[in-house]
């Protein structure tokens, strides 16, 4: 067969795992929602009580299982609700960002303070994001299917 050369991921569309805090972040995507402001359906959004509550193996899990970007979202830094949890996981999400640039896997990982009353906020950052994990391609852990 002659060796053609197809870009094909011309048309490629990121799977995007976003984690929310359910006081703030959650709360500023359902705002989002409720205002109708559009951002790509292409993520999966997990409620957690609190962004501290991620564990680095959450996000590893996800790399593994498809995911092409993480987006880990909570509330402003002296407003979680649980006092300190966002301050620890600011610490997490650097020494992660760390981890996955050893891994090949630098720039999928992306920490954001989204409040309840930014829908607008949580929109932009979905669609930042999206575009970002776009210009970067399908995940190198994705397995290649052949049909």
């Amino acid at each position: 067969m002659a060796d053609l050369d197809l870009d094909l991921d011309s048309d490629f569309e990121p799977d995007i795992l976003t984690f929310c805090c359910n006081w703030c972040s959650y709360a500023g995507a359902d705002l989002a929602g409720v205002s109708r402001l559009q951002y790509p359906a292409n993520n999966r959004i997990v409620r957690v009580m609190c962004s501290s509550r991620i564990e680095p193996t959450f996000i590893l899990e996800a790399f593994k299982e498809g995911a092409d970007g993480v987006l880990v979202t909570g509330c402003h830094i002296g407003d979680c609700h649980y006092i300190e949890g966002n301050e620890h996981t600011d610490v997490r999400m650097k020494d992660m960002v760390e981890a996955l640039e050893r891994l090949g896997l630098g720039g999928r990982l992306h920490l954001e303070w989204v409040s309840a009353a930014e829908g607008k906020k949580f929109q932009e950052t979905m669609i930042d994001f999206v575009e970002k994990i776009k210009a970067l391609g399908p995940s190198p852990l994705k397995h290649k299917r052949v049909e």
